[in-house]
């Protein structure tokens, strides 16, 4: 997937994940692992409310996400 495309599917609903995923982009896809950048655009193919309820902390995410979702809590 492009960069152009993979920018265009992580467009949500809810801006405040809109915001996330866009600053882990710029900050953290470029540099992460192989397996990473997969599990991120796996998680793309997930529900807003869903990804939401696991960056917050209200739900547990699956393993295959744990770094990914760590990224998008962190502030740096």
């Amino acid at each position: 997937m492009t960069g152009k495309a993979l920018r265009w599917k992580q467009r949500r609903g809810m801006k405040e994940l809109d915001l996330l995923l866009e600053r882990y982009f710029r900050r953290h896809y470029e540099t992460a692992s192989t397996q990473e950048r997969a599990a991120y655009r796996r998680l793309l193919e997930r529900e807003d409310p869903e990804i939401w309820l696991w960056v917050v902390g209200q739900e547990v995410p699956p393993p295959e996400f744990t770094h990914v979702i760590a990224a998008l809590r962190r502030h740096d």
